[in-house]
C-alpha cells in the first residue's frame, strides 16, 4: 500500500469515528429536528387543504345566496349570507347582504349595515369606502345635502375612486334641495370626467338638461 492510500485510508476511519461519535451523542436531537420538520411540513399542507377548502365552500355559499337574492327569495338569501364564515368572502357576504335588505326594502336597516361596515377597521379600506358610497345612494331622497356632504365630500376629489359616485349623490341631492346651480356642477364634472362609466354620463347628460331651464339667466 502506498503512503498516499494509507494516508487515505486511515483519514476516513478517523472521519468515520467522527461521524460516529457525533451521531450517539446528538443523534436524537438529528432525530427529533427531522421529525419535526416532516411534522411541520405535513401541518402546513393540511392548513392549506383546510383553507382551500374553507374558501371554495364559502364560495358556494356566497354564490347561493347571490342567486337567491336575484330570484327574489331575500329570506333565503340573508340567511345564507350569514352562514358564510371566510375572511375575504365574509366582507363580500356582508356588502351583499346591505344589498338585499335595500332590495327587500327596507332601507334603513341596509343603510345601518353600510354604516357598521364602513366602521369597522378589519373590513378592507376599498370596501368600507364602497359601503359609504352605497349608503348614501340609499340616502340620496331623504337625508340633506349637508348630511350627505359629512358623510361622502371627501370623496368630491381628483384621484378618489369614487368621486363621480360622491358627485351624483351630492348632485341629485342639490337638485332636490333646489340648488340647481351645485347640482348642474356636480353634474358637469361627472361628464366632462373622462373616467366616468358610459352610464353614468349618459345620466349626468340628463341631468344637465333637466337642471338648464332652472338655472339663472346670464
Amino acid at each position: 500500500m502506498s503512503d498516499e492510500s494509507l494516508i487515505r485510508e486511515v483519514d476516513e476511519e478517523v472521519r468515520a469515528d467522527e461521524y460516529k461519535r457525533i451521531w450517539n451523542r446528538y443523534g436524537s436531537v438529528f432525530t427529533a429536528l427531522a421529525v419535526a420538520v416532516v411534522l411541520g411540513v405535513a401541518a402546513f399542507k393540511g392548513w392549506e387543504y383546510y383553507e382551500q377548502t374553507r374558501s371554495e365552500t364559502a364560495g358556494v355559499v356566497y354564490a347561493t345566496a347571490v342567486k337567491q337574492a336575484g330570484d327574489g327569495k331575500y329570506d333565503d338569501a340573508l340567511a345564507a349570507l350569514k352562514a358564510v364564515n371566510h375572511a375575504g368572502y365574509g366582507q363580500l357576504a356582508r356588502l351583499e347582504e346591505a344589498a338585499v335588505l335595500a332590495e327587500k326594502g327596507d332601507a334603513e336597516q341596509a343603510v345601518q349595515a353600510y354604516d357598521a361596515i364602513a366602521a369597522d377597521s378589519s373590513i378592507d379600506p376599498l370596501l368600507a369606502d364602497l359601503a359609504r358610497i352605497r349608503a348614501a345612494y340609499l340616502l340620496v331622497d331623504t337625508a340633506k345635502p349637508e348630511d350627505l356632504q359629512a358623510r361622502i365630500g371627501r370623496f368630491d376629489k381628483e384621484g378618489e375612486i369614487w368621486r363621480n359616485q360622491a358627485r351624483e349623490v351630492l348632485g341629485l341631492a342639490a337638485w332636490r334641495a333646489g340648488d340647481f346651480l351645485t347640482a348642474d356642477r356636480y353634474m358637469n364634472m361627472i361628464f366632462s370626467d373622462p373616467d366616468t362609466a358610459p352610464a353614468m354620463r349618459q345620466r349626468a347628460q340628463v341631468m344637465v338638461q333637466l337642471i338648464a331651464p332652472n338655472l339663472p339667466k346670464s
